[in-house]
């Protein structure tokens, strides 16, 4: 996977992720072994925090810019309405519950990429600000 965001609601086989350097996979952990089954050599595996608990970071830092519940609940409220899905409905019904077993697959390299990404919007925001003050102190200076 190099891009996008999928959601698997089934069992995975082995070495899940292989290979994984974009995009974000939610995986539904029913019984609770997907570590075993995934291949952690690009990834880092994560749990679904609540919106609550995630708003506690920059949302520019987030996945297409909607925390993790956000947009896993609206991924399987669609799943539900395009296909009639009883799985995601059964999930939905039990959210609390099942956004526990959800674990966010997130490649190392996108991770990064919107870390840097955050720290130059940063850098360019504070160059703005000293230049605005810089103006400020001038206009100041001049009357």
């Amino acid at each position: 996977m190099t891009g996008g965001t999928v959601v698997v609601l089934g069992k995975t086989g082995r070495n899940f992720a292989a290979g994984m350097s974009g995009g974000v996979a939610y995986v539904y952990d029913e019984d609770g072994n997907f570590a075993s089954r995934c291949n952690t050599t690009m990834v880092s595996m994560d749990r679904v925090v609540s919106t609550a608990e995630q708003h506690t970071h920059d949302t520019a830092d987030w996945h297409v810019g909607e925390s993790d519940e956000a947009l896993l609940k609206r991924l399987l409220h669609d799943h539900h309405r395009w296909t009639g899905s009883k799985r995601a409905r059964e999930l939905l019904d039990r959210w609390p519950e099942s956004r526990l077993k959800f674990v966010k697959i997130f490649p190392n390299e996108y991770k990064r990429a919107l870390i840097e990404r955050r720290e130059r919007r940063l850098e360019a925001a504070t160059e703005t600000t000293r230049a605005q003050v810089a103006t400020n102190q001038e206009f100041a200076t001049a009357k």
